[in-house]
């Protein structure tokens, strides 16, 4: 079934990935299938405009606080850690998920969201834009 599973998380929030990581488990045992967790690091344009200014120690302060978070996540999770893998980038999610989803071709996409809001219904969400723009399935975890 699926062999290649992506699953996008956003390490500020913790509570939405608990309610992903039940169904990455199944689904992924169900074919021992292979999953890579991915997040994306925004870069604000107060970073941009700094670049000049240690940008890249800032850059290696996230990247090091996102990939401990994603190795602690991985060790929590009951599949075959050489089934598991993680991945980091800076931009937006819904393109950098996109990006990734282009270059891994997974079978599938896990991805938890809120319940919509104002804010959402106007500006979209990263898990609409992925549902709207990936070439693969895309399973949404509320």
């Amino acid at each position: 079934m699926y062999q290649s599973i992506l699953v996008p998380v956003d390490i500020v929030e913790k509570d939405l990935t608990k309610k992903v990581l039940p169904h990455v488990e199944y689904l992924a045992k169900l074919a021992n299938a292979k999953v890579k967790f991915f997040h994306s690091l925004p870069v604000a344009s107060a970073i941009v405009n700094a670049y000049s200014f240690g940008f890249d120690e800032f850059k290696d302060k996230a990247t090091v606080q996102a990939e401990k978070w994603l190795i602690e996540l991985i060790q929590s999770i009951d599949l075959p850690k050489e089934n598991l893998s993680y991945a980091i980038a800076f931009g937006n999610p819904r393109d950098e998920i996109l990006t990734m989803a282009n270059e891994l071709q997974p079978d599938l996409i896990i991805l938890g969201s809120r319940r919509p809001n104002i804010s959402t219904h106007l500006l979209g969400s990263n898990a609409s834009g992925v549902v709207r723009h990936a070439k693969t399935a895309v399973l949404v975890i509320r």
